[in-house]
């Protein structure tokens, strides 16, 4: 797990249980104020299950431990009794759980609850700078009508078979065998294509998996790495390196230094050999990145990484069209 989400969620959780704590006494006064003979009657089973405990550790024989407990039962039933005749669910002087499967500790025994599960997803959400693109650029508003059926240029394909082929990738492919696969993705093709959208629509499928994925344009990794450079700042290297799938939005638009390119190429270069997952979309063709890049650079990109071409019309004419 990435450093620092460990700590988080505990302290999520102590949160939580205190929180808990608070609202049980808040109601236990409010009981006291109103019906203090209730309260009289809690203060009284919780007397006696102390002294139970203490019972057993003593050894006590098994008849005055049986009527012990029946008194404990008679009086637990008398106090649900009243809560109900008074307006109360019987529950009202119990500590609540909001999950009653861990009791709120996050574990069950040593596994993980689905509830400290869903806390780190809902954290991952938050760190991927993506929760708000995610409501709607996903799968659900994918919308194949927008790439036209007939060809628009000397590609082999249609634009809407050729993104039918590379959604069967994405689909059937590196989403179900995210967790076996080595596979980092190159989104290349002119602007208004469908690349960011289908970046966003893979992250918030992993994510929703589990996976901590990651999103920055080029612009904010470039600043994030400058930060990294000249500010120490350890944990935001560890975010960017150590996450499931880092999506750098828009390579090329970035303003070429010399800074800019040796410290993305450290950065690739580092990513590559630790088998940490990319997936990166640019305007530029292929040509251009081996114009625009390094040698070092270009060839990690061609060579490492599965190249997917995007054509179509613009897309965002054919929304607007659409709506008119």
């Amino acid at each position: 797990m990435i450093k620092g989400y460990e700590k988080e969620l505990t302290l999520i959780y102590e949160n939580i249980r205190l929180e808990e704590e608070k609202n049980l006494e808040k109601r236990r006064k409010e009981i006291k104020q109103k019906h203090p003979d209730i309260l009289e009657l809690d203060n009284l089973i919780q007397k006696k299950s102390l002294n139970l405990a203490m019972s057993i550790l003593k050894g006590l024989n098994e008849l005055e431990l049986k009527n012990l407990k029946e008194e404990i039962v008679d009086l637990r039933f008398k106090k649900y009794e009243a809560l109900v005749a008074n307006g109360y669910d019987q529950e009202y002087l119990t500590l609540h759980h909001r999950c009653p499967k861990c009791k709120d500790q996050g574990y069950i025994g040593s596994t993980k609850c689905i509830c400290y599960k869903n806390k780190l997803v809902n954290l991952y959400y938050k760190d991927s700078d993506l929760q708000d693109s995610l409501r709607i650029n996903n799968f659900n508003n994918f919308d194949l009508s927008l790439f036209a059926n007939y060809k628009i240029s000397d590609d082999k394909y249609t634009p809407r078979k050729n993104i039918e082929n590379i959604l069967e990738y994405v689909n059937r492919d590196f989403i179900p065998n995210f967790s076996k696969s080595d596979d980092n993705i190159l989104f290349y093709g002119d602007s208004g294509t469908g690349k960011t959208f289908l970046s966003c629509c893979v992250a918030k499928e992993l994510l929703d998996k589990g996976y901590l994925v990651v999103y920055r344009s080029i612009d904010e990794l470039i600043k994030n790495l400058r930060e990294i450079r000249f500010e120490n700042n350890y944990n935001l290297e560890d975010l960017l390196i150590n996450c499931d799938l880092l999506i750098i939005d828009d390579l090329g638009a970035e303003q070429l230094t010399e800074f800019s390119a040796t410290e993305f190429f450290n950065f690739l270069n580092k990513k590559l050999l630790r088998k940490k997952k990319m997936l990166i979309s640019t305007n530029l063709s292929l040509p251009d990145i081996s114009k625009n890049y390094s040698e070092r650079i270009s060839s990690r990109l061609l060579g490492n990484f599965k190249l997917y071409k995007f054509y179509s019309e613009d897309i965002r004419i054919q929304l607007n069209l659409k709506k008119k």
